[in-house]
């Protein structure tokens, strides 16, 4: 997975009805942690990194690069957008397009907030990339992201076996502009 190209980083904070995405800080630390062990997030995901390995290994200031955001409610961060490009994907259909991904934490899960934070994201990408298209992939067996990837426009472009799992693997074309 590559950067998104010639975007301007780090945007300035966009701010949702409740959240507010932005560039990863030092005070996150604790919440990647948290987040990257949590064996709830990662049940689709291969499963949770060591929380010890996780102490050791992770900068003081976490996943830092263009695309990497954090969303954040009442000041703290509850979960992560990315959006990356993958020049040689897996699935020829999505080789080259931008890529949208994210994690919360499972005491934020139920109240919207992926549905805010990506669709706030996905406009930000679409100002400062228009036209780009976006893939979305994930599990059939996750219902949430499913669901999620529905609300936010995505169609199905194909499913497929990989990691002993059947994927989905969808598009959002770009938004044209009417008139």
């Amino acid at each position: 997975m590559t950067g998104l190209g010639p975007v301007v980083w780090p945007p300035e904070p966009i701010r949702t009805e409740r959240l507010v995405l932005r560039e990863p800080e030092a005070r996150d630390r604790a919440a990647f942690i948290e987040l990257l062990a949590s064996p709830e997030v990662h049940t689709y995901l291969g499963g949770p990194r060591p929380h010890d390995e996780l102490e050791r290994e992770m900068p003081e200031v976490p996943e830092r690069w263009p695309g990497s955001f954090v969303v954040e409610l009442d000041g703290s961060m509850i979960g992560q957008i990315l959006l990356r490009r993958a020049p040689e994907h897996h699935r020829p259909a999505a080789a080259g397009k931008a890529d949208l991904g994210y994690l919360f934490l499972p005491r934020a899960w139920g109240f919207g907030y992926a549905a805010e934070s990506c669709a706030a994201a996905l406009e930000w990408l679409a100002d400062v990339l228009p036209g780009e298209p976006v893939v979305l992939a994930t599990q059939t067996a996750n219902v949430g992201s499913m669901r999620l990837a529905a609300k936010l426009g995505f169609t199905e472009v194909e499913r497929y076996q990989a990691w002993n799992a059947e994927q989905w693997l969808g598009v959002r074309s770009p938004v044209t502009p009417s008139g």
